[in-house]
Parts: C-alpha cells; sequence; structure tokens
C-alpha cells in the first residue's frame, strides 16, 4: 500500500498548492514576529527613540542601540525576517515560477504527506476543502 502512494505521480496542482501553503505560513509568521516582537522592540528603544526625535544623528542611533542590544535585536530580527521572506517570493516572481530543485523538493514533501495521511497536519490543508 505504501509502495503505491510513493509511486503515483505528483500533480503540478499539489505542488502548487504545497508551495502557495508555504508562502502563507512564511507570512503568517513575519505578521507574528511584527505583532509580538516589534513592539516590544520599539518599547525597549523608546529612550532612543525620543533622543532621536531631538537629535537625529548617527551617534545617537549607535548609542541607542549599543544600550539596548535586545531592543536592536528585536528590530533588527523583524526587518531582516521580513526582507527574507521578500526576496525569497521575488526570486520566484522573476525566475517565472519554481526552478527544477524546488519542484523536485515539494514533489518529495507532497509524497511524505500522501504517506503519513492524515498524521500530517499539512494533508488537511492540501487535500479537505
Amino acid at each position: 500500500m505504501d509502495k503505491d502512494i510513493e509511486n503515483q505521480s505528483v500533480s503540478n496542482q499539489e505542488i502548487d498548492r504545497l508551495h502557495q501553503l508555504t508562502v502563507y505560513g512564511r507570512w503568517l509568521l513575519v505578521v507574528m514576529s511584527w505583532i509580538l516582537i516589534l513592539p516590544w522592540a520599539l518599547w525597549e528603544l523608546r529612550e532612543t527613540i525620543s533622543l532621536c526625535q531631538e537629535y537625529c544623528t548617527w551617534s545617537a542611533i549607535r548609542a541607542g542601540m549599543e544600550f539596548n542590544p535586545w531592543g536592536a535585536l528585536g528590530l533588527v530580527f523583524c526587518f531582516a525576517f521580513a526582507t527574507s521572506v521578500l526576496v525569497w517570493q521575488s526570486s520566484y516572481i522573476l525566475r517565472g515560477g519554481l526552478s527544477d530543485k524546488q519542484k523536485y523538493y515539494l514533489t518529495e514533501k507532497v509524497k511524505k504527506i500522501r504517506l503519513q495521511n492524515k498524521k500530517n497536519w499539512l494533508y488537511r490543508l492540501m487535500y479537505d476543502n
């Protein structure tokens, strides 16, 4: 039975659906980081922000980042994560679709999801419409 499921061909629709779920998942994580981490980071940097409102210089920004490393790390994480997802998605758009390597990876992932059936949490999202 498992060999039959594994040897079945994977349709382009299934590959596109898994890619779409991956895109939605990444953007969901970006939004969650902006909702959870960014307000905390801005709160940690509130003194730096007020200082920059009066004297916006590179030394004020550097001092604020130096004396509030956790806030700076949270701020940088949110922007870097959003940028990385934008670059990842832009490469897909500019290339005009999935590369062969990505299609192979997604095909193998679809086969694993099929093999695990309802045990895999992505199965419901892919096949139960």
